[in-house]
């Protein structure tokens, strides 16, 4: 390792922004490269596949959307509706804070917020409910990140960016390890607050249509937006916008929770200074990621892998534990920057497929926000409750075992991320061109940021047209005579020709023929 390099880790070491970290990497790196400027860095940043992608839009409206149900009466609606629908239950208001919890995260992206608005209504109702404190903490602060899995994560449709997958499938593969992971911890929760109530409410018929009509609005809003998104009447960015939308509308003039004039601007700034720590980030990291790839660095790393791993439970295992300790050191946006476009392509060597990955990635990513010594949420829920993080530390390991439980389960049994899509009748492991982002061609040998070339990539959405292909290279011919396609058939089927084919062989009845040909591609694609 070079004196930069050492340079830059030790600044890292020493809390220096990641971002800085990774912009001077990248730079100093192309720069080393033969007559590449210091600025190569920035070509990826700007390109299509990055500065033009339309998904990029998502990330300051979803986030704008999150941050203002944050600072309306959304909690308090949203506690009470849990409360009321699943108060009756053993432990009840534990499963309240776990479902209000997975449900709020979805639309904050894990970004602490939740931990701040969630668990400060309801730590004080959980020690009130002689719940252990310990146990308390541990559940508001695991409750931080519980709903990654569920859309419209931020995290998912940053992943499905940066791998070229299709954001609408990838929340379909999330549904059930998302579910289990929220049900395991639901069990846990049951076991300790059994008969630790004062007094266990009865289901109140009454009471819980009450609050469904009162949080009706924000109950709406993933039912509107899941079904605009798989009707195919929404793509991801434009549900995007309808959801910012949805909630300003809603908060400012329904509820009228959040004033027009003194909230909203301040809502706006704190929202738009976490899209610019992501944007930097992202930015930052992709011109990062270009030099690993042009370096061939994840062909590099397979050829040492598959020196020492030659099964696939073994490369999940590993797979785990280095995503885990990645989870802990590094925030989920640069994590998926960096580290998917490395992985990616080790996976496919093992057949592991792409959307399975990306939910053991994020649930991966979901546990290394709680894990110690630096998990993000230990940080927020101390400082939050004045608590030392060390007594977090304690707090969240049983919640750890159960989510690693249920990362095994996800991992070692595909069929919870794969089941639903194979149901829903889509192609599995097609690799998604977003909106007119088409996949970036890597270096020779080299596999790019959608995991590299690959013969058996998924079938595209058209059908294969040898008469297209011939008009473009028509248009495209810069001789005085254009390619015809049906001209070189004629040379071809020409046995004066010595570039023909030659003879039929004695089973063949027919001399070649692109039509022809082009009609049994077309057949198969359909297919």
């Amino acid at each position: 390792m070079s004196g930069w390099g050492l340079l830059l880790l030790g600044l890292a070491l020493l809390g220096t922004p990641l971002f800085l970290v990774f912009g001077a990497a990248a730079m100093l790196l192309f720069h080393q490269l033969p007559d590449t400027s210091i600025t190569g860095a920035a070509n990826d940043v700007f390109s299509e596949k990055f500065a033009d992608s339309p998904m990029l839009v998502t990330i300051p409206l979803f986030t704008f959307a999150g941050y203002l149900m944050a600072e309306s009466g959304t909690p308090r609606r949203l506690v009470a509706l849990s409360r009321a629908w699943l108060g009756w239950m053993p432990g009840g208001l534990a499963v309240v804070c776990l479902a209000a919890s997975a449900f709020f995260t979805s639309f904050t992206g894990g970004s602490g917020i939740t931990i701040v608005a969630i668990g400060g209504l309801l730590l004080p109702a959980l020690l009130e409910d002689r719940y252990p404190r310990r146990f308390s903490l541990g559940l508001v602060t695991a409750g931080g990140s519980l709903g990654l899995l569920f859309p419209p994560s931020l995290p998912m449709i940053l992943y499905g960016v940066v791998a070229g997958l299709l954001v609408e499938k990838l929340f379909v593969a999330g549904a059930l390890p998302g579910l289990l992971s929220v049900l395991a911890l639901a069990g846990y929760a049951m076991v300790v607050g059994r008969g630790r109530e004062h007094e266990r409410p009865r289901f109140d018929r009454g009471e819980a249509l009450r609050t469904l009509w009162d949080a009706k609005w924000e109950v709406l809003l993933p039912v509107v937006l899941l079904a605009g998104l798989y009707s195919g009447a929404l793509r991801i960015h434009e549900a995007a916008a309808l959801t910012a939308l949805y909630v300003l509308v809603v908060e400012v003039w329904v509820y009228r929770d959040v004033s027009w004039r003194d909230d909203l601007p301040r809502i706006v700034r704190e929202a738009v200074t976490l899209v610019g720590a992501i944007l930097v980030i992202l930015a930052t990291a992709i011109g990062f990621t270009a030099y690993l790839i042009q370096a061939q660095v994840p062909q590099r790393a397979l050829d040492v892998i598959v020196q020492f791993i030659h099964a696939k439970w073994a490369f999940l295992l590993a797979l785990n534990l280095f995503l885990i300790v990645t989870g802990m050191l590094m925030d989920i946006f640069s994590a998926i920057v960096v580290v998917v476009p490395l992985i990616v392509p080790i996976a496919r060597h093992f057949g592991v497929d792409p959307y399975h990955l990306a939910i053991v990635f994020l649930l991966n990513l979901e546990i290394g926000y709680l894990t110690p010594p630096v998990g993000l949420n230990l940080f927020i829920s101390s400082f939050r409750f004045e608590e030392p993080v060390t007594v977090l530390y304690r707090a969240v390991l049983p919640f750890i075992g159960l989510l690693l439980l249920a990362l095994a389960f996800t991992t070692y049994v595909p069929w919870l991320s794969v089941s639903l899509l194979e149901a829903v009748g889509e192609p599995l492991g097609t690799e998604a061109i977003l909106a007119g982002q088409p996949p970036a061609a890597p270096p020779e040998g080299a596999a790019g940021p959608t995991g590299g070339a690959d013969e058996d990539a998924g079938a595209a959405d058209d059908a294969l047209d040898l008469d297209a292909l011939e008009g473009a290279l028509e248009d495209g011919d810069g001789g005085d005579g254009t390619l015809d396609l049906d001209a070189l058939e004629e040379q071809l089927d020409d046995p004066a020709n010595p570039a023909a084919p030659g003879p039929p062989a004695a089973d063949e009845d027919e001399a070649l023929d692109l039509d022809a040909l082009e009609k049994q591609l077309n057949a198969l694609d359909g297919n």
